[in-house]
């Protein structure tokens, strides 16, 4: 059984939603039969390369002063779910992070690669808009220092697997991220309960209908933006 995750490496609800399927799929019978894929799927695709700001002041022009509150509660959620979570992050174009995690996935490293982005994001708030600290990310995670050095130094590496991914999300109907696809027949999206990860997983691999989600759950939508569901929704 095949599970794609689009996501963006600076989206909060893609950090905590990918954490609360692994707990799902952790608990998942089947769990050694499933293939997992993380795509891309920039929040900003036409985010200027060289323009890196506070998270803070991108969340204060957008929300005026209740901005940098909205990401105070997804903190709170995130501690919910054990992980550390800062708000005082910068936010810059993430292409280059998803050209690199396409290089990963060609050799088995996607999963590790991931993983360390998200924690050097999220928990420790370092920067992922630069080469070297990339560079630094990609020999952690286990690539060769002189191929990922290559797909940074060529803005062509596999930038048409990164753009073949999004018009997928778009082809699927995804709106805003996280998104999960379970074997091309079941869909999830947003940051929901590890509980309803693992009810689709057992749902897809007993191949039983399953009715279509209710758009429910907090999603980063392509502007950046990431909404908090209403507690009564």
């Amino acid at each position: 059984m095949r599970v794609e995750i689009w996501g963006d490496v600076v989206c909060p609800w893609c950090y905590i939603g990918t954490t609360r399927f692994e707990k799902a799929l952790a608990g998942f019978d089947h769990r050694d039969q499933v293939e997992v894929i993380h795509r891309s799927f920039e929040l900003d695709p036409g985010h200027d390369k060289a323009h890196v700001e506070p998270v803070h002041k991108m969340l204060a022009d957008k929300f005026g002063p209740r901005g940098p509150g909205m990401d105070q509660q997804v903190a709170r959620t995130a501690a919910g779910e054990g992980l550390a979570y800062r708000t005082d992050r910068q936010v810059g174009s993430t292409l280059d992070a998803h050209r690199l995690l396409h290089l990963a996935k060609a050799h088995g490293r996607q999963h590790p690669l991931l993983s360390l982005m998200f924690e050097t994001y999220f928990a420790q708030a370092r920067t992922l808009f630069t080469h070297d600290a990339l560079l630094h990310l990609a020999t952690r995670a286990g690539l060769d220092q002189n191929d990922a050095r290559g797909v940074l130094d060529d803005p062509d590496a596999y930038l048409d697997a990164v753009r073949a991914d999004e018009r997928e999300a778009a082809r699927l109907g995804a709106t805003g991220v996280p998104f999960f696809v379970i074997d091309r027949r079941f869909a999830l999206s947003g940051g929901r309960p590890a509980e309803a990860f693992a009810q689709v997983l057992s749902t897809a691999w007993s191949e039983r209908p399953l009715a279509p989600a209710a758009p429910s759950g907090a999603v980063c939508g392509p502007d950046g933006i990431c909404e908090v569901p209403h507690p009564d929704a």
